[in-house]
């Protein structure tokens, strides 16, 4: 894994799926709390004027020249939980990234994510 501070140097990169379909570009790397490490990244999709940042896992980001490639389909990051451009993710709606992605919640009731 890459460290947070290496991961913010590509902020408007292109993400990639697996499959070498664009899904949009890097908005910001939210880290894990506990560890200081990226857990999520945001993606910046939409049309002219009507962009929103989904979530999409950071495990097993790959950088390539001019790109980031994701583990995970552009169909599934597109159904992803999101915000708008200038919002924040609540901590009600932390709980909803993890389940869209089958990936384990075990907050101990504080917060997980924090953006960077």
């Amino acid at each position: 894994m890459f460290p947070a501070e290496n991961l913010r140097d590509w902020v408007g990169m292109d993400v990639i799926d697996p499959d070498g379909k664009t899904i949009g570009d890097l908005e910001a790397v939210y880290v894990d709390t506990r560890t200081d490490q990226p857990s999520f990244l945001t993606v910046s999709v939409g049309f002219i004027g009507r962009h929103r940042l989904v979530f999409v896992p950071a495990v097993g980001v790959t950088v390539r020249p001019k790109e980031l490639r994701v583990r995970y389909p552009k169909d599934l990051v597109k159904d992803a939980p999101s915000i708008d451009t200038d919002g924040e993710l609540l901590a009600q709606d932390e709980p909803k990234v993890f389940a869209h992605y089958q990936l384990p919640y075990d907050s101990a009731g504080e917060r997980l994510l924090a953006r960077r």
